[in-house]
């Protein structure tokens, strides 16, 4: 499974999630590492969260690791970088002792691709580490949500199971509750020292693993800054002396420049990610980081200016005719844009953080010239744009809640092995496997054998460590990718309900179904701005207002996550 390839914290995460999956496979098969980076009180309600002065007795003591120090070390948010050469040799020990007790473990995780055999000597050599003997039961990532409902229905669910957000429609929030087990009487404040890998781990990550007041989830963080790029072609640019603009109206003014329709070369695809961006929209990913209090009243997204604007905006580049018939045709990133951007026939896209280097890894051995870059999120007018934070974990792990201590603890040891940092044994074992067997070093690179890419098709992780991007093979890119963070997060705002875990109430769960159909027929010219208008005042009578007043209450009673 790869729960932490890519950053899942939104609509566009997931996309993102699974198209980088099959991505970043190819681009192991050809020698080259994985990113490892990477996201209501309990009285019966099964509903809202817990947060502020409620969640400070629950939450585990930070305990920052000193185990590694990074290149590039996190700020504003951002991932810690390693872009150094990996030595093996000089390899830190995280987990100096076994934790497990020999205990026998399931776990079930969602996995894309064939899974490898149960036996096979990545498992084994993981359980001799931890000294827990892990069986996992991998299953379709495509139709994991299915398997999950099923299993969590049932009575026979597995000592282990891993939930992205994406997967947590319906009634799986409500089963996660009844299902899974409290984890606070063994992580807790200082009890997670025990642990001193998942002690380090931060804190908002933890926040986000509160479901129904108790602290079940074991999560894998990711940065909080917006995870969507607008990617340009560097080489294509520094050969026709085009300039990365820096506001809409230099976008615009580029692309009905770079556009030629006759040659078969259009300047972008669908840029109404990054537009959101651009204008200050409220994050529209997760439900909850779309809710702002302003004014003393909580807004949604849609009900804003700046998300109007974005829309209007983006229906110009459609208008204009610099975007690529591709996008024309269908939804917001229906079909993978990353084959047409380098062959060129587009030069401007927005993608997951994580395809800066897997694009880049792919092209290099047969388009050498090709060079894939970020630019800075761009404002509307002169001024910067206002940036809206991301959950910081948005995939858990969770421990059935009918296990023994002993089976709880086997979990823990497990878990604290996986969230071992980059430069370390463990972390090596966990993402590569064994030296020599599934993979070698070339050049300071570790590079899979065929073992390994069968073997270790993707890493047995149940937490992860604090978001980290590590590029030993494209140090640039690293080293860019980290500080574009940076950049970022100096822009970046925390929204009202940002870092809380929220289940809303069932009858607002269809609310909203049919919205992003409607954004992308806007943006093609197929609806007008005045039916979205229209349907956020059908929206708000069917519901949407009951929905604000339930968060206003959810508010008043818990603060937020930094109160």
């Amino acid at each position: 499974m790869t729960p932490n390839a890519a950053s899942a914290s939104s609509g566009p995460s997931r996309r993102s999630f699974l198209a980088s999956t099959a991505v970043a496979t190819a681009a192991v098969a050809g020698g080259m590492p994985l990113l490892s980076a990477c996201g209501g009180s309990d009285s019966g309600s099964r509903d809202g969260t817990t947060s502020g002065k409620n969640a400070k007795g629950i939450l585990p003591a930070y305990v920052a690791s000193n185990v590694v120090k990074p290149d590039l070390p996190s700020k504003n948010g951002s991932a810690v970088g390693f872009i150094g050469k990996v030595d093996t040799a000089t390899l830190k020990t995280s987990v100096p002792k076994k934790l497990g007790k020999g205990g026998k473990l399931t776990v079930m995780a969602p996995f894309w691709g064939s899974p490898p055999k149960s036996d096979n000597a990545y498992y084994k050599a993981m359980n001799d580490l931890i000294g827990v003997d892990v069986t996992w039961q991998n299953q379709d990532g495509n139709t994991y949500d299915q398997k999950l409902g099923a299993v969590l229905a049932s009575s026979d669910v597995p000592d282990v199971v891993v939930v992205p957000g994406w997967n947590m429609g319906g009634k799986i929030p409500s089963a996660i509750i009844g299902k899974f087990a409290d984890l606070g009487p063994y992580l807790s404040g200082d009890a997670v020292k025990e642990f001193p890998n998942l002690a380090a781990i931060p804190t908002d990550a933890w926040q986000r693993s509160i479901f129904g007041g108790k602290l079940r989830g074991l999560p894998m963080p990711s940065s909080y800054v917006v995870n969507i790029v607008p990617f340009y072609r560097k080489d294509l640019f520094d050969k026709e002396g085009y300039q990365v603009p820096t506001s809409t109206d230099e976008f615009l003014a580029l692309a009905k420049e770079i556009t030629n329709a006759k040659a078969k070369r259009w300047a972008c695809g669908d840029m109404k990610w990054t537009a959101f961006n651009a204008f200050g929209a409220l994050s529209g990913g997760e439900k909850a980081l779309g809710w702002n209090q302003v004014d003393g009243k909580l807004i949604y997204r849609v009900e804003t200016e700046e998300y109007l604007e974005a829309l209007e905006w983006t229906r110009k580049l459609f208008a204009a005719g610099v975007v690529h018939p591709d996008a024309r045709l269908g939804k917001s990133q229906a079909v993978d844009p990353s084959a047409k951007f380098a062959a060129g026939e587009f030069l401007m896209y927005n993608n997951d953080l994580s395809s800066w280097w897997a694009q880049q890894a792919i092209q290099q051995s047969h388009n050498p010239g090709f060079q894939i870059w970020g630019m800075d999120i761009f404002g509307h007018g002169d001024g910067a744009p206002k940036l809206w934070a991301t959950q910081p974990a948005n995939i858990f792990a969770f421990v059935n809640r009918g296990a023994s201590e002993a089976v709880v603890r086997d979990a823990l040891a497990v878990a604290n092995v996986t969230a071992a940092p980059y430069g370390t044994k463990e972390y090596m074992l966990t993402q590569y496997g064994v030296e020599g067997t599934h993979y070698t070093i070339k050049d300071g690179v570790p590079v899979k054998t065929d073992k390994g890419n069968i073997d270790v098709a993707n890493a047995a992780t149940i937490a992860s460590p604090a978001a980290t991007i590590a590029r030993p093979d494209f140090p640039d890119i690293g080293r860019a990718a980290v500080e574009w963070q940076q950049r970022m997060g100096a822009l970046t705002k925390k929204s009202t309900f940002y870092g809380m875990q929220i289940t809303e109430p069932a009858r607002f769960t269809n609310l909203s179904n049919d919205m992003e159909q409607l954004e992308d027929d806007i943006v093609r010219g197929r609806k007008k701005i005045s039916d979205m208008q229209a349907w956020v005042t059908d929206w708000r009578k069917k519901g949407g207002d009951g929905l604000r007043d339930w968060y206003q209450k959810l508010l008043d009673t818990n603060g937020t996550a930094t109160s």
